[in-house]
């Protein structure tokens, strides 16, 4: 019986944790054959988590919500990048010009956030595919912004910020002069390995935040409204509006990340940094063991060091095996979407499970009472 039960065990932790554990093995196959040494593997991971897990854990509040994983944390990245390209235009670089651009793109967040959330109240029930299709609206809203309204209407003064032709973005604009500054300001190297402790205390402190927070009046009503919206609104919560709260929150704490992560870069992408972060990131959060419905703050980082390793290591493993790169580029792409098509089908078999055996526990209480009757 002991053994049996030993059994069920970890069937159930493999069934519970299968995304985890198959990166992992992907990382246990393709990390010796691309042979990176240690201090490389381990120097790329720290940039990586450092670029990347504040953009991650703004994923949290939504979930903890009850909306799904926010595609829209686009809208947040958005924002940034035009707070950047403001910055960028008016010369102010370092320290001073990180600031400034998180504080520029906090009002583009609220007003992105507010129009994300309100038109997710009219789609309940649908608010993940319902935020994919918000990000390409409003990315072509972005575009015509920094194509054509930048330069006539938004003043842009210099050159190197302003297409030739003299209103637009250029396709790159350069922050080589704010480039890892957040990064380098209170670094330490141990062993070849480059440490960002500034960076890593600003997510030290979003994750206290995020601690703080769930513990909060407004935290404990998102958690109310994630569990039964019904049962909430019985209890009094404003649950429309905590809901906007929750992706205003979001769309605010994804600019900040989206500035972390482009002067870890030291450049903008202007047409397409933003693209794929929301999709990378979601992955990212569900390679840790996360689901459509619960994530914490260990599973953030777990899948930032398991996705992220596997960014690294598998396009030299494929250039090793088959000859070619792009074998090993194609095959972490297609992982990225596999990732979340494998998660949000596993939930969704895990929901219908459930609800199959409330319904056959209700039907043999029936049973049973009707039985007792008799």
């Amino acid at each position: 019986m002991k053994n049996e039960s030993f059994g069920k065990k970890i069937l159930s932790f493999i069934g519970n944790n299968s995304v985890p554990i198959l990166f992992v093995l992907i990382c246990i196959v393709c990390i010796p054959i691309s042979g990176f040494s240690a201090s490389y593997l381990i120097n790329e991971i720290v940039t990586r988590m450092g670029r990347n897990i504040f953009l991650i854990l703004c994923l949290l509040i939504p979930i903890m919500a009850g909306m799904g994983l926010n595609f829209g944390m686009t809208l947040g990245a958005m924002a940034a990048e035009l707070a950047l390209i403001l910055v960028s235009d008016w010369q102010i670089w370092g320290i001073p010009g990180v600031v400034l651009a998180m504080i520029l793109s906090i009002p583009f967040s609220i007003v992105l956030g507010t129009l994300c959330g309100k038109i997710l109240n009219m789609a309940k029930g649908r608010e993940m595919i319902t935020s994919y299709i918000i990000s390409f609206f409003m990315n072509g809203v972005y575009q015509l912004v920094v194509l054509y309204m930048m330069g006539p209407i938004i003043p842009i003064k210099h050159a190197n910020v302003k297409l030739p032709r003299g209103y637009g973005i250029r396709n790159s604009v350069d922050l080589i002069h704010m480039r890892q500054c957040l990064d380098n300001l209170l670094a330490v190297r141990i062993k070849g390995v480059k440490i960002p402790v500034l960076t890593f205390i600003i997510i030290a402190l979003l994750c206290l935040f995020i601690v703080w927070f769930r513990r909060t009046k407004l935290g404990q009503d998102m958690r109310a409204v994630g569990q039964d919206m019904d049962v909430a609104r019985d209890a009094g919560i404003n649950v429309e509006r905590t809901r906007i709260i929750s992706i205003v929150m979001s769309t605010v704490l994804a600019g900040f990340g989206m500035v972390i992560y482009l002067q870890n870069m030291g450049n903008i992408a202007t047409y397409s940094s933003h693209s794929q972060i929301g999709m990378f990131c979601i992955a990212a959060l569900l390679v840790g063991g996360a689901s459509v419905d619960k994530a914490s703050i260990g599973n953030v980082f777990l899948g930032v060091i398991l996705f992220h390793t596997m960014f690294i290591v598998a396009p030299k493993a494929g250039a090793m095996i088959t000859g070619d790169s792009m074998i090993g580029e194609y095959f972490r792409v297609f992982v990225s979407y596999a990732v979340i098509t494998l998660s949000l089908i596993l939930y969704e078999t895990k929901k219908r499970k459930n609800k199959s055996m409330v319904g056959q526990q209700l039907a043999q209480a029936q049973k049973d009472e009707e039985a007792g009757k008799a």
